[in-house]
């Protein structure tokens, strides 16, 4: 063989071997994480009780405590990044994060970017009244104010516009005419001015249960409207595009923690009740 054939030969031998590796690993997701031993997770910080930072500034919550057991099913170390919210639901990571379990809920207009191999849990949400108007019903609601957190599923629920267009969503139905409607710029804000009275400044929030049943713990003079809950709203484990058999995997993990108990048991000790199905 001439030098000129050995070199020819050569570099053919490495481009082809440079395109084989692009080939394994475009993609690979699952791959990767085997060989380095380490899933990087993207969630919250501020979000209790699904993750937040605890006394020793390590995050804590369901589901920081979700992703870990997923990756002890996967044999591999969890390492946790919390980038902002609307980074993680415009997809396309290349590789910055490998997961997102940060409840998010699947909607058609995220799946364009992301992928949703399985739906963990469901979040009941649920109208609270002031300690005063306890034992009121959702027809004691019509004609009320209500508050609600804007751009929210709760914002459109009462204004009965809701579409929750993912797969899985229980069938709800309208059951409150509010008189008025107030928003507000985060989830407390209709739990605070609730605290000051009934009516006083509203009649009634509707938000999600762990919301109400934080705000019950902490000291909140409100109480939940029994019956059953508006609307469930699932919330779905998020990965990028590109690779199917990390989906299944991630897919198969979590039926096993259903099947197994994990998932409720997680989610009784973080919600004090069991939202892996709807009840």
């Amino acid at each position: 063989m001439t030098s000129f054939a050995r070199m020819f030969t050569a570099a053919a031998l490495a481009g082809a071997f440079t395109l084989a590796t692009s080939a394994a690993w475009a993609g690979a997701t699952l791959d990767r994480i085997h060989q380095e031993k380490v899933m990087k997770v993207a969630t919250a910080a501020n979000w209790p009780p699904q993750s937040f930072l605890g006394p020793d500034d390590k995050l804590q919550g369901f589901d920081i405590d979700v992703a870990n057991e997923i990756g002890r099913r996967l044999g591999t170390q969890v390492t946790f990044v919390t980038p902002e919210y609307g980074i993680i639901t415009a997809g396309r990571w290349s590789s910055r994060w490998d997961v997102s379990v940060g409840s998010m809920t699947p909607t058609m207009e995220r799946a364009r970017v992301l992928d949703f191999p399985a739906i963990y849990y469901y979040t009941p949400y649920v109208f609270a009244v002031h300690k005063d108007a306890a034992g009121a019903t959702t027809a004691d609601l019509n004609g009320k104010v209500i508050g609600v957190e804007a751009g929210t599923t709760s914002e459109d629920y009462i204004n009965r516009r809701l579409k929750i267009d993912a797969a899985d969503v229980p069938v709800f139905s309208y059951d409150v005419e509010p008189g008025e409607v107030k928003t507000y710029g985060d989830s407390m804000g209709p739990l605070d001015d609730l605290r000051m009275g009934n009516g006083v400044r509203l009649n009634a929030t509707l938000s999600a249960l762990p919301t109400i049943l934080a705000a019950i713990k902490n000291g909140y003079p409100i109480a939940r409207v029994e019956g059953k809950p508006a609307y469930y709203e699932p919330l779905a484990i998020a990965v990028d595009k590109g690779d199917d058999a990390f989906d299944k995997a991630l897919a198969g993990i979590v039926t096993e923690m259903k099947t197994d108990g994990t998932l409720k048991r997680l989610s009784e000790k973080w919600y004090g009740a069991d939202l892996t199905k709807v009840q």
